[in-house]
Parts: C-alpha cells; structure tokens; sequence
C-alpha cells in the first residue's frame, strides 16, 4: 500500500514539473536560435558575394546593389546593424554551415539539393537565366540548339544555378566554370568563348555595356525561371518564421517590387558603381 501511495506521489510531481521542464526548453531552444543571438549582439551578419545587379562594389568602397538594400532594410526592421561578409559563392553555404554569418542575402535560387544542407526563407524574388554572347563568333546563334554542339564554348560562375542550367541545357557545349562573373564575361569578350550564360539581367546590361561586342540570343528572353530566397541554417524556426512574415510585409506594401523595378529595370544606380 505504502508502495502505491508512493508511486502514485511521484506521478503526480512529474506531471507537474513536466510544463516547467518544457518551458525551460523552449526558452533555451529561443536564446540560442539566431534570431535571439542577432538581437542580443545587435548585429546582423550577412553572407553575399557580388552579382550585377543584386551587390557591386560602389566607389565609396562599400557595397550597393538589390540584395544590399533589401539587406539594409531587414536589419533595420530587426533594430541592429547590417555588417556584410562577402563570401566567394563557390564556398558561401559551408561559410554560413560554419558560423561566418547569420543569413546568405545573395541572389541564391531555392534548388532541392541546396535544400538539402540549409533552411529557405519564402521566395522574395523571382529569377531567370539568360545568355549573353559574343557577336562575331557566335553570329547567327538565336536558340537554345544552335549553341548546344561540342563546338561551342559556354561559360559560366562556378557553384551557381547558371553553372547548372549551362549543364542542363546545353550538355552537349563544353563548359567552363569561372569564381568571378567578370572573369567569365572576359572569355566571352575575348572571342575565347561563344556565350556566358548568366542570371538575368546581367546578360541585358553587358549587351548594353559592350554593344559592339555582344548580343542577346533566344530574342532577349529566360530560359529558366527559379525563386530566390534567404538561407540560413537548419532547425532555426524563429527565425524562418520573422523571414517569411517579413518578406510578406514588404511584397505586401510594394516595397519589394519598388526596389526590384529600380534595380532591375533602369540603370539609374549606375553612377554609384565603379
């Protein structure tokens, strides 16, 4: 009898400490998600790397572009301090795996396999891939298929959805990957590519840049469209969540939109690069 009234005692404090004990859980499962970190530090850590136009160096010797606002904005609707890490985007995801950051702002598709190793906000924007080429070599090229052949050279930056959609669509092209978009752009301006496939609207910009040099095959259009999204790491729930309700505010009022037409629809900010 003494033995039930004893059992029954202790059932009866360990559902009662039960809520206790999940409360302290959720508590230190908070403070030691991201978001909580970035408040407490008063710093936002952010992961890019430069792509025209979505981050480019401006003559100040900081940075500008879509992504760098749209950045700017989030840490200051979160209160803290934008600080930027640019990150080659061969090597970005282990940086953020790794702690270098606290979110890649940077232009990055959602892909299943990236999914695979890191958390995506919403998408907050839409992208597409286009190519730009060199006009005497590849002249006469307008679709897909004519720049799909073993005797055309495709480039492309290396570890981006624009690396992928080359393989994807032109298997038969070689193709040669490069860290630096620049890079890439110099083989096709020095007749050592045909074409660079790239995410839009680099491609419309160097055709506007170089008019004597390149042009716009497939009349100008995408070939693929993919979402763009933050990413950060895995398990870090609150912080998805103030991404994704944030990201519907801002394409709620327009902001989003407003910012994208400016940056992808004019070359106003031109006079800020170098």
């Amino acid at each position: 009898m003494k033995l039930r009234i004893i059992l029954a005692c202790t059932l009866i404090i360990t559902l009662l400490a039960v809520p206790v004990w999940a409360k302290s859980v959720r508590q230190d499962l908070v403070k030691a998600g991201t978001l909580e970190q970035v408040i407490t530090r008063n710093k936002l850590k952010i992961g890019f790397s430069t792509f025209v136009p979505w981050a480019m160096k401006n003559k100040k010797g900081g940075y500008t572009g879509y992504e760098i606002e749209v950045a700017r904005q989030l840490a200051a609707d979160m209160g803290v301090e934008a600080v930027f890490v640019p990150t080659k985007w061969s090597g970005i995801i282990p940086a953020l795996l790794t702690g270098k950051f606290d979110i890649i702002i940077g232009g990055m598709g959602i892909t299943p396999a990236r999914n695979l190793k890191v958390n995506f906000s919403d998408p907050y924007e839409f992208s597409g891939m286009s190519i730009v080429a060199n006009s005497k070599i590849a002249a006469g090229k307008a679709t897909l298929k004519d720049f799909n052949s073993a005797d055309v050279t495709i480039v492309a930056r290396i570890g981006t959805t624009a690396a992928a959609a080359a393989k994807k669509y032109l298997p038969k092209a070689k193709i040669r990957l490069f860290d630096d978009e620049g890079q890439a752009l110099q083989e096709v301006l020095n007749k050592r590519a045909a074409a660079m496939v790239s995410s839009q609207p680099f491609p419309e910009f160097q055709t506007l840049k170089y008019a004597d040099k390149l042009f716009l095959p497939l009349a100008g259009k995408t070939f693929t469209k993919e979402p763009i999204g933050f990413a950060i790491q895995k398990g870090d729930v609150d912080f998805l969540n103030f991404l994704n309700n944030w990201i519907r505010v801002k394409q709620s009022d327009g902001w989003l939109q407003e910012r994208y037409d400016y940056w992808f629809t004019t070359q106003d900010w031109k006079s800020q690069v170098q």
